[in-house]
């Protein structure tokens, strides 16, 4: 009876640090990008960037997620999801230190480790969610996507505080956020003598992570994920800029921007576990994105702050589901841990290729035509390109293969 309780003992305290640790690492899959911007003007001073140089560096994290999540689930099919999620946050610890330096090269060096550290947090997550908790896949994607969110918002909030409030200068205020990094570092250690995973068979996981890319289901889902990243990082770069361009001041657009990260909070919780519950999220898909075309409608033929702020609003909750949503499908999509992470791998490589030329491609567009007419046409018709491949990504299907 002793050892039992004992046993139960220590198999609830595992299941408890290994929630925490899965929080702890959501909570460091943003913050080192949604730091930099608010803090980038500072870096340029200091620093002595160019506006392209500048560009380049908001940039790489991105380049980064696509060049790595591909070959993290052939990593970790060798030494473990939990081994290689530790050299993630080891690897970001480092970037953001790095980072602290004021000189081009460590600023570049350390914002690619922080990229790598990132991309693999961002692949395994689902995959360790699905392996460890798969009953109770949706609510824990909402768990740790909606810290995701919430983290996110506070370091595009508080950075320059931190910076200028408590006189840290951009050095400190990037240091800040390599705490939560250190932190999840010391939990993952002492999940490692808790680890039940038995080894993986390195061919099967290989011969799945190929098979994945061949598969229409996960071609789909990818281009869902794709176009869904292609919206969001378009609306972080530019909706200050859109609603500056109509007769709002730039720190009235910036606390905009942050206003419609914190409305997506609630869509980012519920929307895993609606998922989760429902065997179709065809309808799920469909009325996000038409709060998203509402919201762009909205900001093209609006003219009153009530309407911006509406639309603000739609596009916070369109956006805030539509993320969350792509991770579920990895999930439900997907009969074990070696596929999650196989089509996670695919579908962030896919979705940070359109992430990270996004900005740049509408920012192109604007620069001829002079009016966000056209880019915000476009942004409403890249929402229906997300409307359908999430809708037919949301059929109750799974794909084939190992």
């Amino acid at each position: 009876m002793e050892l039992q309780q004992a046993h139960s003992h220590s198999k609830s305290t595992y299941i408890f640090f290994l929630i925490t640790g899965i929080v702890l690492v959501a909570f460091n899959l943003r913050p080192a990008i949604t730091s930099l911007g608010p803090l980038i003007g500072m870096i340029q001073e200091d620093v002595g960037l160019a506006h392209w140089s500048a560009g380049l560096l908001m940039s790489l994290p991105l380049i980064t997620f696509a060049v790595m999540s591909p070959i993290v689930p052939k990593i970790a099919a060798q030494l473990s999801n939990e081994k290689t999620l530790l050299i993630g946050l080891f690897s970001l610890l480092i970037g953001i230190s790095i980072r602290s330096i004021p000189m081009t090269f460590f600023l570049f060096l350390g914002t690619l480790l922080a990229g790598t550290g990132i991309a693999i947090g961002n692949v395994l997550l689902p995959a360790i969610v699905k392996d460890k908790f798969p009953e109770k896949f949706g609510l824990l994607t909402s768990v740790y996507s909606t810290s995701m969110g919430l983290l996110a918002s506070l370091a595009s909030g508080i950075s320059v505080p931190l910076a200028v409030g408590l006189d840290l200068g951009w050095q400190g205020a990037q240091v800040i956020w390599g705490l939560p990094a250190a932190i999840a570092i010391f939990v993952w250690f002492y999940l490692q003598k808790f680890n039940q995973e038995q080894p993986q068979d390195t061919k099967k996981t290989l011969v799945s992570t190929t098979f994945v890319w061949s598969s229409g289901l996960a071609w789909q889902i990818a281009i869902f994920m794709g176009f869904q990243s292609f919206l969001f990082y378009v609306t972080i770069s530019w909706l200050p800029e859109i609603l500056h361009s109509r007769g709002m001041s730039l720190e009235t657009a910036g606390w905009m921007l942050s206003f419609s990260q914190l409305v997506g909070l609630p869509a980012s919780f519920f929307i895993p576990v609606w998922a989760g519950r429902l065997r179709s999220q065809t309808w799920l898909a469909f009325m996000l994105n038409v709060c998203t075309l509402m919201g762009y409608i909205g900001l093209l033929f609006g003219s009153t702050y009530p309407i911006f702020i509406t639309s603000i609003i739609f596009i916070g909750i369109g956006l805030g589901g539509t993320f969350p949503l792509a991770l579920s499908y990895i999930g439900l999509r997907t009969r074990n841990a070696n596929q999650a992470a196989a089509l996670s791998g695919m579908a962030q490589s896919t979705g940070y290729i359109l992430a990270a030329v996004g900005p740049l491609f509408i920012g192109y567009l604007f620069d001829h035509t002079h009016s966000w007419t056209i880019p915000l046409i476009t942004l409403s018709l890249v929402t229906i390109i997300v409307m359908v491949f999430g809708m037919i990504s949301g059929r109750d299907r799974t794909i084939e293969g190992r």
